[in-house]
């Protein structure tokens, strides 16, 4: 598991693992090269745990070969965002090709689901009062998502073939459901983690037990982040505790694309690896 501390200008790895992260190229959200794209297809799943049809989108990386079986990123929107958030203002396809392009990342399928999980699950009218539905998601995305995309898809089903990340209401969602599921997931992305993330002694009750399940726990905020407080606290329990971890901090960085599109370039070139 890689521990460390990176900033947006100089990525830094500690530990075990020689993992330094290849800072962002030029245009790493914008550029698309026609011989790395991957694609880009919206799906429905039927939720048993909510009870209707939802809808997600799934990234394929470039070449994709149903007789090959890849590695899977969850990658979860804010507390306003849904589905296609990612793919609208994250620039998702464009960073992903990018870092094929570069080849940095290995092949992987991004699966990009919807984590209000309740009947509307737009964001719309009080967007707080979802709160509740963000909570059921970790029984849809357990019990429904993953056996979806594993009937569809010619994915790998071991927990070091998936990875869970977020942002915001998605990252505290991404924290939650990965450190309470490490037979699951054995790589855990927190970006810009919102007060919904349970506190570090509920998250990492068993510091060395984690510290033998995981391959990487990543954690990340801009400095300038009115919610910095969170990533921050989670941090500094982590290190007192002697939990490898990756601490990722954006000189003068906000709560904004600027940081989790950076956010998705450091995290995903270092999965499944």
């Amino acid at each position: 598991m890689i521990s460390g501390c990176q900033t947006a200008q100089q990525p830094v790895s500690q530990g075990a693992h020689n993992d330094n992260a290849a800072l962002p190229v030029k245009h790493f959200d914008s550029e698309k090269r026609a011989e790395h794209q991957g694609a880009l297809q919206e799906l429905r799943y039927k939720s048993t745990t909510v009870g209707v049809e939802r809808r997600l989108q799934v990234y394929t990386p470039p070449g994709y070969d149903p007789k090959k079986r890849y590695p899977v990123l969850y990658l979860l929107h804010g507390i306003g965002g849904d589905e296609y958030e990612w793919s609208r203002f994250g620039n998702l396809q464009a960073v992903m090709d990018n870092l094929y392009a570069e080849g940095i990342a290995e092949p992987m399928l991004v699966v990009l689901p919807n984590g209000r999980a309740q009947q509307n699950d737009r964001a719309e009218g009080n967007l707080f009062e979802h709160a509740p539905a963000f909570a059921v998601f970790e029984q849809d995305l357990l019990v429904d998502i993953i056996p979806f995309i594993e009937s569809r898809y010619a994915v790998k089903n071991s927990a070091e073939s998936r990875a869970i990340a977020g942002l915001s209401m998605g990252g505290g969602q991404a924290l939650n459901i990965g450190l309470s599921h490490t037979d699951k997931f054995a790589w855990v992305g927190g970006f810009s983690a919102a007060p919904n993330t349970r506190p570090p002694a509920m998250l990492v009750p068993d510091p060395a037990k984690l510290n033998r399940q995981l391959k990487l726990l990543y954690v990340a905020c801009g400095d300038s982040d009115q919610l910095f407080h969170v990533s921050d606290t989670l941090h500094k329990y982590l290190d007192r505790n002697q939990v490898d971890h990756r601490w990722t901090v954006y000189p003068q960085g906000k709560h904004d694309w600027h940081v989790w599109k950076q956010d998705l370039w450091f995290f995903a070139q270092q999965l499944f690896k």
